[in-house]
């Protein structure tokens, strides 16, 4: 979440964007039990375990979708398995 917050960055605030020699497209989603859960759900993820394989597969499926900036779907992947219970 850290090198998110450096590195990435948004008008709102929330990632700051300090750090300009690393590109959020080497970042990887943190991988939790949340956003591990939706991830199986949406079919971007088939690894049952929560470990780097896991996190590989996961980052290989949200590049598909954005190569520049993978992460920005952290927070909602997140977000729908604790808000929402998804």
């Amino acid at each position: 979440m850290f090198l998110r917050w450096m590195v990435r960055g948004d008008n709102r605030g929330v990632d700051f964007g300090l750090w300009k020699k690393i590109s959020p497209s080497q970042l990887s989603c943190p991988l939790d039990l949340h956003s591990g859960n939706v991830a199986r759900k949406l079919g971007l993820l088939t690894r049952n375990q929560n470990d780097a394989k896991a996190l590989a597969e996961l980052d290989a499926q949200l590049r598909l979708m954005d190569p520049v900036d993978p992460v920005k779907y952290d927070f909602a992947l997140f977000g729908l398995g604790v808000f929402e219970k998804f």
